[in-house]
């Protein structure tokens, strides 16, 4: 019994021997073949990386000399750290000349002119790019033939929906359509012939350009700031028999004053049948803009297209006394502004893949000169939704690679990022941080979005604008340094800033590719040459690089329509246009602007304000003995500095019970409150605009006068001596109304 207990025992412990050992030689296998996975593993990943990240022969070097798990953990992280830079490398822009050196000087007059067209010093400015473009009509054939029939104008019906697109050839069909309707309808084709557009940014409205553009008709167009009086005059001034309206609301401002030459007006959107009745009431019938392009598709009238030299459009400036005055421009004006442009672009120029958002006024010449480039390029162009307020969602569903802006958007943004950062620590440290680093890349030239504080901290910033933005033109008026600083920064993509007028098309100066110094609007572009000229009262002089900015070339316009004597005012007998800027030439050869030859100024957002016209409303106040109307370029509103009527003010003081001295009472917030509500209705009973009213004012007891350097022997303000007189008090009310 014992025997074969003992005997079943060894068998026992045997069979477990020879299982523990197949189980210890299975696990030897399987842990040889995980070091085989491993191993095999290792090596594919070296393989990837090295194809992927500029072939780094000697990975597979390192690999055998560090072995091992320790090895293969210290390869990861090389890899990683390999692609993430690799990915990311920055590179620098290329500069297209030296940047202290970016225009050419000629001449005894010190005329500066582009390095991109020597031949600008004997006269010969470009005219085109493309001998196939060098009218408006041409170039959007062009386009149509290099996107081969690509996307053209996107819209949308809602916030809520994607873009929509009409390509080329379709765009190109209706508009021959248009056209051939309006001549149907009885507009004679030729340059004589003037066609309003009253309406926001969309389709209809590019369709009617080349519409008219097909036919050899003049575009002029209108807009909701010149106001209906405005308007009138125009339409009267070019004896414009029709004009293509929006919708009812447009079409009844432009029948309030309708002047008998406006027969017909055709209408983007649906009108009331009350508003019809109104139209026909006084002589004036109102049809559809499908209907028009319906009628052409019947009568198919042949096309007459343009020359460079004939007119292309008119484009009224809001004006700043007085009725606007009508700047007539070629179409070789408008093409060789914009071409000029192209080449200041340098690496970054238009291509047919780009999608420009367009929310500015086409009633402008910034706008349009930006759109027509892109059309001769083959780009696409989306229109916004209309309401600017939500400017963003537009960009995020359209995600435009080009953007023209003004300093007003970006100053609104700039504005919204530092309230932001401004409620924590953190992010205003991280913010610094992140702005100290991209301007130093941006002082060595380097200028991208995929940097490590791009992703941590402007991200949002460059998906509110879609994202992919990489060409930014901004223009209209003076941008702040900081704010053009921090742009730069935050949208990672090339921002050009430049100057220039519309009676220069647009663009006079222009900074270039690999400039990111800011301070200045650039050199001259191909199209014209620039010079300074004296201006004695005002002590700037030529000698010293200061001076009035003078131009002349294919952009500069042809006159002001039926003004000869202010067209004589402004072109001199040598071709040169005076601006009525005062600028100055930095040694690198750009441009800065300095001042108004006139006491005239721009707002931030483009408007142009004539103080003494809004002091001569103000001064009716009884309460108000002197007052000094003070705006900026780079604010949205205007301020003033009053000393008001001792004797006036004293005697409503004392039947309020007010008591005190003059300069107590020029303290005291219910007179200053007094004041400004009798000057803002005194302003708004004279037909001041908005932006044209103060917001803020400041009551001074002292008199201007001879004594105290404020006032010239003649009694006129030095305006000048004023302004630096109050600098305190003027900086506070701006402080203020941020």
């Amino acid at each position: 019994m014992k025997e074969g207990l003992m005997l079943s025992m060894k068998k026992y412990i045997r069979s477990s021997a020879d299982g523990a050992g197949k189980r210890q030689e299975k696990q030897q296998q399987q842990q040889q073949q995980r070091r085989q996975k491993r191993k095999q593993h290792r090596k594919t990943k070296v393989d990837t990386e090295k194809t992927r990240y500029n072939n780094l022969e000697d990975m597979e070097q390192y690999l055998h000399y560090i072995g091992g798990g320790a090895g293969a953990l210290a390869l990861t992280g090389v890899a990683a750290a390999s692609a993430f830079y690799l990915a990311s490398r920055p590179t620098t822009e290329r500069l297209l000349w030296p940047i202290d050196d970016q225009a050419l000087l000629e001449g005894p007059e010190q005329i500066r002119v582009s390095r991109f067209s020597k031949d600008c010093k004997d006269g010969k400015f470009v005219k085109h790019l493309y001998n196939d473009a060098t009218t408006l009509y041409e170039c959007f054939r062009r386009g149509a033939k290099i996107s081969n029939n690509g996307r053209c104008l996107g819209w949308r019906e809602s916030f809520n929906k994607p873009y929509q697109w009409i390509h080329y050839n379709e765009t190109l069909l209706r508009a021959k359509n248009v056209g051939s309707g309006m001549v149907a309808m009885g507009l004679p084709a030729g340059t004589e012939t003037f066609v309003g557009i009253y309406a926001q940014n969309c389709p209809e409205w590019i369709i009617a350009e080349q519409a008219i553009y097909c036919y050899s008709m003049v575009l002029v167009p209108l807009y909701d700031t010149l106001g209906p009086d405005a308007c009138a005059f125009i339409i009267k001034q070019v004896d414009m028999h029709v004009v293509i309206c929006e919708d009812d609301q447009k079409c009844n401002l432009l029948l309030d004053r309708a002047p008998k030459c406006l027969r017909r007006l055709i209408c983007i959107k649906e009108v009331r049948p009350a508003t019809k009745q109104r139209a026909k009431n006084r002589g004036v019938e109102i049809v559809k803009f499908s209907d028009v392009e319906t009628l052409g598709t019947k009568n198919n009238h042949p096309e007459m297209p343009p020359k460079p030299s004939d007119l292309c459009t008119i484009c009224y400036t809001s004006g700043t006394t007085g009725n606007p005055k009508g700047v007539m421009l070629t179409h070789e004006n408008v093409v060789a502004s914009f071409s000029a442009v192209m080449m200041q672009f340098g690496d970054h120029k238009l291509k047919s893949d780009d999608v420009m958002i367009s929310f500015l006024p086409l009633a402008h010449m910034l706008e349009r000169c930006c759109e027509n480039a892109m059309y001769m390029e083959g780009g696409a162009v989306g229109f916004y939704s209309g309401d600017i307020r939500r400017l963003s969602d537009d960009m995020k569903a359209l995600k435009p690679t080009i953007s023209p802006a003004v300093p007003r958007l970006l100053n609104r943004i700039y504005d919204k990022i530092q309230s932001e950062v401004s409620r924590s620590c953190i992010k205003k440290m991280l913010f610094n941080m992140a702005m100290s680093a991209k301007e130093n890349e941006l002082k060595r030239g380097i200028l991208r979005r995929n940097s490590f504080w791009d992703m941590l901290v402007f991200r949002k910033v460059q998906e509110g604008m879609g994202g992919r933005l990489r060409l930014m033109l901004v223009g209209s008026a003076p941008l702040a340094e900081n704010v053009l600083n921090f742009t730069r920064c935050a949208l990672g993509c090339m921002i050009v800033e430049g100057y220039g007028q519309t009676e220069c098309c647009a663009p006079i100066t222009l900074t270039v590719q690999g400039d990111h110094i800011p301070g200045h609007v650039g050199p001259p572009v191909s199209c014209c040459c620039v010079k300074l000229v004296d201006v004695p009262e005002m002590e700037y002089w030529a000698n010293k690089s200061q001076g009035e900015v003078c131009v002349k070339g294919t952009n500069v316009f042809q006159g002001y329509f039926k003004d000869p004597e202010k067209t004589e005012e402004t072109i001199d007998d040598n071709g040169w246009h005076h601006t009525g800027d005062v600028g100055m030439w930095l040694p690198n050869g750009c441009l800065k602007i300095i001042d108004r030859k006139k006491h005239i100024f721009k707002l931030s957002q483009g408007e142009y304000i004539v103080p003494e016209k809004i002091e001569n409303i103000y001064i009716r106040s009884q309460y108000v003995q002197q007052v000094f109307v003070h705006g900026e370029s780079l604010k949205s509103c205007i301020v003033a500095i009053v000393v008001p009527d001792v004797d006036v003010i004293k005697c409503w003081a004392q039947e309020n019970g007010i008591p005190g001295t003059l300069s107590v009472l020029c303290n005291h917030s219910e007179v200053k409150q007094l004041i400004m509500d009798d000057m803002l209705s005194w302003g708004k009973e004279c037909g001041l605009k908005s932006f044209e009213q103060i917001k803020d004012l400041y009551l001074h007891p002292d008199p201007f006068s001879v004594q105290n350097g404020l006032l010239t022997p003649t009694m006129k303000s030095k305006r000048p001596q004023i302004k630096s007189y109050f600098t305190p008090q003027l900086e506070d009310m701006y402080k203020k109304l941020a």
